[in-house]
């Protein structure tokens, strides 16, 4: 049996081509791996010595020939190919062992040049792949160190299964999927301006290629008679919602992981203790607090009808007091970067909660990106709709105060509270805040006024009152009834982008209500 071996990431090979010596298996390799390989006293014959060719135009030509192919695609079960492999004295390769030149890792670096990424784009490697590949039933192919382990205790075990091989073949299909569309992701972003001597890369390529892995099927979309299933990234963000560990429950359902998201990509955007309760996409309660109890508390105040059998997300560990508190209600999932084992053994008997355990992505909300999408891609009528993701994050000095009052520090601080939970509000979004919780949330009306009348109405059933409340508009108020209506309602305070050609009608209304009114200079639409 013989093994070809040639890897850019050499992580555990060292340790896996022993093994296979061990086993009986022949090792052949090339350039930096025989070497190698060989510096750590294995016998390994360097694939020049089979080909009869040097390795040649500095390593690009190495494995291009036709006893290396030949080796991999002859099939074993055909009188006439082994025919041929004894005719031109080939003998047959078994193993193939594969990792490509790391072109993704190094078009991701800052300043990588075109010419860098032509030089990391792997040819013999891809091209070994696929023959092996299709010869799966003879050849196995590993393109992932993940892979060793498994191989090797198979083959201690009387050889590979055909179900391994097969599985083996499919990765290696999708390992070479996925790196060709790297390729083409960026070389079509790449152009050369007539009067640039360099190329620019745009943010969007000609060509999209999104390769995703399923993680697995769902029992129905959306609604029960649509088919399902949830995938993630290739390289999943640290802090994302497919980074969860699920620690009980049932599975999740489509709509429970489309909720999941929203209310855990809110709630990163606190760096002190915070709870957002989600129902249909929508945050209906959010708060900050001392701790989980707190924040808790506050966020079910602003709407417990609404969040009954809502999705609950925290970033701050839960302990056995706010769980205690939770239990009470109806809870379709919750989330938190780290649960006690008194808070857990509170839902044991609520077996179907499905409980995550997700890590806060590194950096804390100031790192905005970690953790985040950078793309967020629309599906349309045949086609996509890709932007830049919704990632900006307002602070204090971005606020401009448009009117003869001015907000108080404390008025401050809600209004980017009420500003930040806007932005996951579908459009129109109008949300009242009040030390740090929201008090009313209008969400997804076609008319601003609507949105805000429904906020108000839900602040009365609540038993909330909206006097001296802070209020943000994802989007300017385009004349001044809505200002009004939310003044009317009881805010004193109010963040909205500016940008209306009548905004000085809005201001003028602003400062004959006697309120406060800043711009953010952004608007935050969501659809």
């Amino acid at each position: 049996m013989n093994a070809l071996i040639s890897v850019s990431d050499k992580t555990g090979i060292v340790e896996f081509a022993q093994a296979l010596h061990a086993l009986g298996i022949k090792l052949l390799s090339t350039g930096g791996t025989a070497k190698l390989l060989a510096d750590q006293g294995l016998p390994v014959t360097e694939v020049a010595e089979v080909t009869g060719f040097p390795e040649m135009l500095d390593g690009r030509v190495k494995t291009l020939h036709p006893k290396v192919h030949g080796g991999l695609l002859a099939r074993r079960d055909v009188p006439e190919h082994m025919a041929a492999l004894k005719a031109y004295a080939i003998d047959t390769i078994d193993l193939l062992v594969v990792n490509l030149y790391p072109f993704e890792a190094t078009v991701a670096k800052a300043g990588c040049t075109l010419e860098d990424a032509i030089e990391n784009i792997d040819i013999g490697g891809p091209a070994m792949v696929r023959s092996a590949a299709k010869n799966w039933k003879d050849v196995a192919v590993l393109t992932d160190a993940s892979q060793y382990a498994q191989v090797l205790a198979e083959l201690n075990n009387g050889g590979l299964t055909l179900k391994t091989k097969f599985a083996l073949s499919v990765a290696a299909f999708n390992r070479i999927s996925q790196y060709d569309g790297a390729i083409s992701n960026y070389l079509s972003s790449i152009t050369f301006e007539e009067s640039a001597s360099t190329p620019v890369r745009s943010l969007f390529p000609g060509q999209s290629n999104a390769n995703f892995i399923k993680l697995q099927d769902l029992r129905y979309g959306e609604n029960p008679h649509q088919s399902a299933a949830f995938y993630r990234d290739l390289y999943p963000a640290p802090g994302s919602l497919v980074t969860a560990v699920q620690l009980q429950g049932k599975e999740l359902s489509y709509n429970n992981i489309a909720d999941a998201d929203a209310a855990w990509e809110c709630v990163k955007s606190f760096d002190t203790p915070a709870c957002v309760i989600v129902k249909h996409a929508n945050p209906c309660g959010v708060a900050v607090g001392v701790d989980s109890l707190e924040a808790y508390s506050k966020a079910f105040q602003t709407d417990p009808t609404s969040a009954f059998g809502g999705i609950i997300a925290l970033n701050c560990p839960l302990d056995e007091r706010a769980a205690l508190q939770m239990s009470k209600q109806f809870i379709e999932v919750l989330m938190a970067p780290s649960f006690t084992p008194e808070a857990l053994a509170v839902f044991k008997t609520k077996v179907n909660v499905r409980i995550l355990q997700i890590a806060l992505p590194p950096g804390g909300s100031s790192d905005w990106d970690n953790g985040r999408n950078a793309m967020d891609i629309k599906r349309v009528g045949s086609g996509l709709l890709m932007q830049t993701a919704d990632n900006h994050i307002l602070t204090l000095v971005d606020l401009k105060v448009v009117t003869k009052v001015q907000p108080t520090p404390e008025q401050l601080q809600d209004l980017l509270f009420a500003w930040t939970i806007a932005k996951f509000v579908k459009s129109n979004a109008i949300v009242f805040c009040k030390g740090g919780m929201t008090m009313g949330v209008g969400a997804g009306q076609m008319s601003r006024l609507d949105s805000a009348r429904i906020a108000s109405i839900k602040a009365e059933h609540a038993g909330l009152s909206l006097k001296g409340t802070a209020v943000a508009s994802d989007a300017f108020f385009p004349f001044r009834d809505g200002l009004d209506v939310v003044v009317d309602a009881g805010a004193t305070c109010v963040i909205q982008p500016g940008g209306s050609m009548r905004d000085q009608e809005v201001i003028d209304a602003a400062n004959e209500r006697g309120v406060a009114m800043v711009y953010s200079g952004v608007r935050h639409f969501r659809h």
